[in-house]
């Protein structure tokens, strides 16, 4: 495992659409724990692929639960349920925080390491990064919620 550099805002690499997985190989094994040990290394709770500057569709959290590391394939968030309003910061937007309004809960369909697809119910801050993660996928950063 390595650790990765983290691409900072500004970087066009974190305003694009990433691409599908289409194969779950020994490389996306290897992006997925590189992305975790530098989540860790920088104390984060979730890192995507294209903070690391790859466009691909997976992202990995860490709420520090029970659970450890989660990694995610081709997430699709397929409900929401409620709200929560909390501080949010990211570590491609180093030393910046605001408030963003996300789901309280949300379910998740998504692909692990293996290949094979599970869903899961999150809430609170387990769903607030789940969200997050899911939004760098996207191009979309947390200050275009600000208010």
């Amino acid at each position: 495992m390595a650790l990765r550099n983290i691409r900072t805002i500004g970087d066009e690499i974190l305003r694009k659409r990433c691409r599908e997985v289409d194969v779950i190989n020994d490389r996306i094994k290897t992006l997925a724990n590189d992305m975790i040990e530098t989540m860790y290394s920088e104390d984060g709770v979730g890192l995507a692929a294209p903070q690391v500057g790859i466009l691909k569709r997976i992202f990995v959290v860490d709420v520090y639960d029970d659970y450890g590391p989660r990694v995610f394939i081709n997430p699709e968030i397929i409900e929401t349920e409620g709200e929560q309003i909390d501080m949010e910061g990211c570590l491609s937007i180093p030393g910046e925080q605001s408030e963003v309004t996300r789901p309280n809960k949300v379910k998740v369909k998504a692909l692990n390491l293996e290949g094979k697809e599970f869903v899961l119910e999150a809430e609170g801050l387990l769903a607030r990064a789940i969200c997050h993660e899911n939004d760098h996928l996207n191009g979309v950063l947390f200050v275009d919620y600000s208010k």
